[in-house]
């Protein structure tokens, strides 16, 4: 059994996701901006902690995460766009300051919901809107990967609201194939979660005919394949 805080706790993957890992037998905790979410969270089958993610300073993360013993951290958290500021402000520095917290509380195991194309050459120019995130990304995946935490970065395509289906690992997908359902990221996440072999590695997919469990275990460090 794990000890997860998944951050962003009523994100649409997280709720996805929450209800998987009670059933696969780890204790979660999701954590959550809006105490008007707390019933839905928990209907999930999470403990619901209220905390706002983009106020709380490292020192205040790893306390939460030390009060509660977490060994893994799962960030499901965005800004959700439009800003800029908030973007940089959530996406970037706050995911960075609890990856940082999560090295100082012991728990050692992160998981890392990114997309398909993130990194320092995602592309974007300056003045496009997604600039914002995508840079965020980068960055936050960056310092992820310089941590010493037992790092999965999730690297999923396009978001549906379709059922959950099969993926594709690889960046050099179809635009059909970049359409990823969020309940196969929910899936994915579980993936990472039971498989210690997803550790240290940047996972990038999208929809297939390879069951998740099946390409996560045998899937490769991504990474170098941008």
């Amino acid at each position: 059994m794990n000890r997860i805080a998944i951050i962003g706790g009523h994100g649409k993957v997280a709720l996805l996701a929450e209800p998987l890992l009670v059933e696969a037998g780890h204790e979660v905790h999701a954590i959550i901006r809006n105490p008007e979410h707390r019933a839905e969270v928990e209907k999930t089958g999470a403990n619901a902690i209220v905390a706002d993610i983009q106020q709380l300073s490292t020192d205040d993360i790893s306390e939460l995460l030390t009060e509660r013993n977490i060994d893994t951290v799962v960030w499901s958290a965005g800004a959700g766009g439009g800003d800029p500021e908030r973007t940089y402000a959530v996406d970037r520095d706050a995911a960075i300051r609890s990856m940082d917290a999560a090295q100082a509380s012991g728990a050692q195991r992160y998981i890392m919901v990114s997309y398909n194309g993130a990194g320092q050459n995602h592309g974007v120019p300056e003045d496009n809107s997604f600039y914002a995130y995508a840079q965020s990304k980068a960055d936050a995946d960056d310092h992820l990967r310089a941590s010493s935490l037992d790092f999965t970065i999730l690297g999923p395509g396009h978001l549906t609201e379709d059922a959950v289906g099969g993926v594709t690992i690889g960046h050099d997908l179809s635009e059909e194939q970049m359409k990823t359902p969020r309940a196969t990221v929910a899936a994915a996440i579980v993936a990472s979660v039971n498989d210690a072999t997803t550790a240290g590695k940047a996972i990038a997919f999208g929809s297939g005919d390879t069951e998740v469990t099946e390409a996560f275990g045998t899937a490769p460090d991504t990474t170098s394949l941008q």
